[in-house]
């Protein structure tokens, strides 16, 4: 049971598959990583980002923590976007939340203490900043809609990193989008604050 067998069977199970299918797979993989988009996403394990959008090992740079939070002290999440924006070039920074987050939900819950209290502390205070509308909502609606607003809340805060602000400044095609996940149906949902250069974040963001 230590050794967790099964899932060295799955692996090897899987690779088989994918060389049956395709000789070149990891002849491939082995040769480049390309990626056009750096996945921004919680860590939640009902949220896999190539599965949900149908992309292949090496098309997708990921980057995933509790709540698909972007902090401006956290040197994990801005290496990543460093790395990929200024080395793997990609295109598109995809921030994206989900539906039914434990993290959010956590965030609403003012007994929540320790690292995970602190790591919230940010997305309490989207929730007071929109206490309001918030507090209007039923449960279920409440938890939704925060979610969707931390998902715009962390595209902004992508659009005012160093890494993304330096990259417009230099001319480098990039685009930043904030999506939200449906757990219960499966399906992606674009929230509309999708931007491409300084002035677009401004208009989007002020």
């Amino acid at each position: 049971m230590r050794l967790l067998k099964d899932l060295f069977e799955n692996n090897r199970s899987w690779a088989k598959r994918e060389v049956d299918a395709d000789p070149q797979f990891f002849a491939r993989l082995v040769a480049q990583q390309a990626p056009e988009f750096l996945w921004i996403g919680c860590s939640d394990s009902r949220v896999p980002a190539n599965q949900i959008t149908g992309l292949m090992p090496g098309e997708v740079f990921v980057h995933r923590n509790i709540a698909n939070m972007v902090k401006r002290d956290d040197p994990n999440c801005h290496t990543v976007m460093q790395y990929a924006i200024e080395v793997l070039h990609v295109k598109h920074v995809l921030v994206v939340g989900h539906y039914r987050c434990g993290g959010v939900a956590a965030a609403m819950e003012p007994q929540t203490g320790g690292l995970v209290g602190e790591w919230l502390a940010p997305l309490r205070e989207v929730y007071v900043r929109n206490r309001a509308e918030l507090e209007a909502l039923g449960p279920e609606q409440r938890w939704d809609r925060l979610s969707e607003l931390n998902v715009i809340s962390q595209a902004c805060a992508v659009c005012e990193s160093l890494e993304v602000r330096q990259a417009w400044s230099r001319g480098q095609e990039l685009a930043v989008h904030g999506w939200i996940y449906g757990v219960q149906d499966g399906l992606l949902r674009d929230l509309n604050v999708t931007v491409a250069n300084a002035a677009e974040a401004v208009a989007m963001f002020a």
